[in-house]
Formats: C-alpha cells, structure tokens, sequence
C-alpha cells in the first residue's frame, strides 16, 4: 500500500513501470519541502523490494526494514545530521566521498532484496565534484539499482544530471486530503486538523510533524507576535529587528525564510480578507485579528508589500546583501491608518 497523500499521478507512474518491468534507473522528485518526497521515495524503494503480490504491501519483512531504515540495500545519503563532530557541522554540501562510497557499493549485486536504492536527500547540496561523479553513476547503470535524488529546487542541480534522471514533479496535495488524513491516519480532532491543512499549504509532512510537535505552534506564535509588533513598531525597532534577522541568515537562511513565508501568508489573509474572501484565509485560528488589521490597508497597499515580500525572497537567494534586503523590507511595511496600533496576535 502506498502511503503518499495526494500524489495519485506519480503513483500511478510507478505502478505501471513496476507491472511492464519499464522503469527508469534514476528518477529526481522535485517539489516544496515536506511535500512527501522521501515517502515515495521509501515506497518506491519497498515496491522495488516488496515480497508480497501488490507491492509496496508494508507489512513483509524486506518493507519493515526498509521502513525502519534497516534494509542492507537501501541507503540514504545527505548531509548526516546525526554526526555531531566539528567537522560535519561545517560542512554545507554532500561530499564527492560520500558519492565515491556509493559507486562502490552500487558495483555489488544486492544483498538480501532484488534492488539496491539509493536515496540521495536535498540533493541540490551536492557539491560539483560529488555532482560530476555521480554524473559518470548515472550514465553507466547498473543493473537492479535505482537513484532517486530529492530536491526542492532542480534549478540548483547540474543540468547534465537532471538530463540523465526522469524527473517527477511534486505538487501540494488538496487540502481535505491532508486534513482526512491527519484525522483518519494520525488521529488528529477535526478543528485542528484543518488548521493544519491550512499552514501546511498542501504539505503533509509539516502537518503531521506539527501534529506531534507542540513546540512547532508555540514557535508560530510567537513569530506572529513579533510580525505584528513590527507592524506598529517606529524605524528604530524596525532596523534593529532587521539586523537581527540578518545576523541569523549567517546561521540558519531557512529559519529566515520560514518567517518571511509567515509574513507571506499573514500579508495574503489580509488580502483575502479585504477582498471579501475571508473564508479562505490560511492563519485562521488569527481571523479576527486580521479582519481587524484590514481596515487599516488598501487592496493596493498590501498587493504593494506582499510584492515587495516576494522580492526579498528571491533576493536573499540570489546571495544579496541580507543586512540591506531586510531594512528595505523593513521599510516598505505599510503605515497604519489608525492610531493605537493592533492587539496582540495571542
């Protein structure tokens, strides 16, 4: 049983290159983080593996030690966040060694399954010269070894080994899906579970990781705090939560990024809100706090700072000066109309 949400089309993929023995040798899932591409990436890898007649079955041997991560013939590869030594931590790219380890493994038939996979994760880390050695993997197949490379932007990869891979793209899975879901997989009430759906933005991964995290929420809540503060808050504050933002671009750029996907949302609420539409709102366990900042903007000035939200974004990928991207940002929030600011987001 596949147990990927909402990606009915690459699983339907898949079944049929499984029943006409036509499957690709490598494969890259490209989508948004969390979307679910390490699970079908596992699926496949227990499909492939499977000792039952409808495979991936999950309840054979060979698909509880693939699920468990104990399987000899399946490997993940990445930067390992578990090696807590100097050294990994100042690694940012997947190492040609760690790809050179691969080749030798992937040149032995497999050892208790019918395929070897191997699993390369966020691999738009690899560094060029681990790229350009897979490079020369993919081109000489073996025979019963599968790559799938997962990455959530392809753009970052080599365009030689994106040609050599049959690329599956990931879409956001529809929302009641995700909220069915969490409710019937997880057991999660029905309000919170379309809360969730909501902020996961189609992303099951997310939602299922916040379901069982509560310090995920108590983190939300506290950026949105700190968002509306802002708001009302005189240049001074504004330029120092700038530089404090720029500061940990330097440690964590994806932490700076969740928040200005945060500010993304919220900004989008009150456009949905001012236009009439406030029933597709994403924050809304926030509405009313939102229907009230609202009142405060123009359709055109929150079209003007969510553009200009965007821009930033992008900017701070392209390797801009962080310092100076976020003072603009911070500049152009709109002013409030009225006086006396906004209450508190809690």
């Amino acid at each position: 049983m596949w147990s990927i949400v909402g990606q009915s089309r690459a699983v339907s993929l898949f079944e049929r290159g499984l029943e006409t023995g036509s499957l690709a040798h490598a494969y890259l899932f490209s989508g948004p983080a969390h979307v679910g591409k390490m699970t079908l990436a596992v699926n496949l890898a227990q499909a492939l593996n499977c000792q039952a007649d409808e495979p991936p079955c999950g309840q054979c041997g060979s698909c509880k030690k693939i699920t468990g991560g104990r399987h000899a013939d399946i490997r993940v590869v990445g930067l390992d966040n578990s090696d807590d030594s100097p050294e990994a931590r100042q690694r940012a790219e997947i190492s040609i060694d760690q790809i050179r380890d691969i080749q030798r493994s992937a040149s032995l038939p497999p050892f208790e399954g019918s395929h070897r996979v191997y699993i390369i994760d966020r691999a738009e880390l690899l560094s060029l010269e681990a790229a350009n050695c897979l490079l020369k993997t993919l081109e000489e197949p073996n025979e019963r070894v599968l790559f799938i490379l997962l990455t959530t932007n392809d753009r970052l990869l080599p365009e030689t080994v994106i040609s050599r891979c049959q690329t599956v793209r990931l879409t956001p899975a529809p929302l009641p899906q995700v909220e069915a879901a969490l409710i019937e997989n997880w057991n999660v009430d029905s309000e919170k579970a379309g809360l969730l759906a909501r902020l996961s933005h189609g992303c099951l991964g997310w939602a299922v990781s916040a379901a069982d995290d509560d310090s995920i929420f108590q983190q939300r809540a506290e950026w949105l705090d700190k968002l509306v503060d802002i708001i009302s808050a005189d240049s001074e504050e504004r330029f120092a939560y700038a530089a404090q933002l720029a500061t940990q671009f330097g440690r964590n750029r994806g932490q700076v990024q969740e928040k200005l996907d945060l500010w993304l949302d919220w900004w989008r609420d009150l456009l949905l809100v001012k236009a009439g539409s406030s029933d597709n709102v994403t924050n809304i366990d926030r509405k009313d706090l939102i229907s009230e900042m609202s009142e405060n903007y123009s359709l055109a000035r929150i079209r003007g700072f969510i553009k200009n939200i965007l821009e930033a974004g992008e900017q701070l990928r392209r390797n801009a000066n962080a310092r100076l991207v976020l003072e603009v940002l911070m500049l152009d929030i709109p002013e409030l109309k009225k006086s006396g600011g906004v209450k508190s987001a809690v």
